[in-house]
């Protein structure tokens, strides 16, 4: 009896465990760069669109900070910027409403990679600490890749790169190089499938009225009489906000939900320098002699004044 006693009570424990971190466990927002990863060898395809494109269909603006020229084998700083209203809300999978996720993708030249932790100084680490950036693949350490991560702290994300060295890798040159950015915030509307997700307007299937809408709680049906005499269903994914009423006369393709998206992709692109320290001290030289010689003129123009009016005043 006491051995059943014991037993009881561990199962209730369970249960109140159980329930208590299923309530207060934060909703996760899933994004697709696995998928990504596993279906492109190249996130950038030969007409210059990154792959991200095909899952995010709506289009946001993306903006990159980075410097014009590099010193080789040195650490420096891009900053990739997702703006969004922190205050929208989507659908996550489950049906439920989360803050928007972001993510981010940097195409950099050959020899260009994320800069190592022993090569980062104590303000990059810090702002660095909390996004964890890695390879799109083993053999393209070169492309990086950042997220699904929380929005609300991460509309910038700070990549620390290391430029190459022309003089250890005899395939990277003093050269201006393209550098490819694409970034994205909430769900895709699309599985690699080709499926829907739950972050779509959903449309009718037929033509004809609605004789019944039923929310069972985990999905939507919608009853509809089609001008065949034919009495077919539609199911709508739980959470979507749905616009039609019974009775309703409509027509196929027509929206039977708001739109539910409120993310979207972005890409940009800029270029940059892989300067020559040489060309660097060559310049610095060019313009010292400017100077001297210049000074030189001055003075000469000078002394060749004085000398006219001494000779004016003899």
């Amino acid at each position: 009896m006491l051995q059943k006693l014991h037993k009881l009570s561990f199962a209730k424990n369970f249960i109140s465990l159980f329930l208590i971190f299923i309530t207060f466990k934060p909703q996760c927002s899933y994004a697709f760069p696995i998928y990504a990863q596993q279906a492109y060898e190249n996130p950038r395809e030969a007409n210059g669109r990154i792959v991200c494109a095909n899952c995010h269909l709506a289009q946001k603006p993306t903006q990159f900070e980075a410097p014009t020229s590099v010193l080789p084998d040195s650490v420096f700083e891009t900053v990739v910027k997702i703006p969004y209203d922190v205050k929208q809300k989507q659908i996550i999978g489950s049906g439920q409403k989360g803050g928007l996720n972001v993510g981010a993708v940097i195409i950099l030249p050959d020899g260009f990679k994320l800069a190592p932790k022993n090569r980062l100084d104590s303000e990059m680490k810090k702002k660095t600490k909390s996004v964890f950036i890695t390879p799109y693949s083993p053999s393209k350490d070169n492309i990086l890749v950042v997220g699904p991560i929380a929005g609300e702290k991460n509309q910038e994300i700070v990549f620390p790169l290391l430029s190459p060295d022309p003089k250890k890798d005899k395939n990277v040159f003093f050269v201006k190089y393209p550098l490819y950015v694409g970034a994205n915030r909430g769900r895709g509307q699309l599985y690699p499938t080709g499926e829907k997700t739950n972050n779509n307007i959903f449309n009718a299937s037929f033509s004809g009225k609605i004789q019944e809408i039923k929310d069972n709680g985990k999905e939507t049906e919608v009853r509809i009489l089609t001008n065949d005499g034919d009495l077919k269903s539609q199911t709508i994914p739980k959470g979507l906000a749905v616009i039609i009423k019974e009775n309703q006369i409509i027509t196929q393709d027509q929206p039977l939900t708001e739109n539910p998206n409120v993310g979207g992709f972005g890409q940009t692109e800029t270029e940059i320098v892989l300067q020559d320290p040489a060309r660097i001290y060559g310049y610095l030289a060019f313009c010292i002699s400017i100077i001297l010689s210049q000074a030189t003129l001055v003075f000469k123009k000078k002394q060749f004044e004085k000398v006219q009016l001494a000779e004016l005043d003899f």
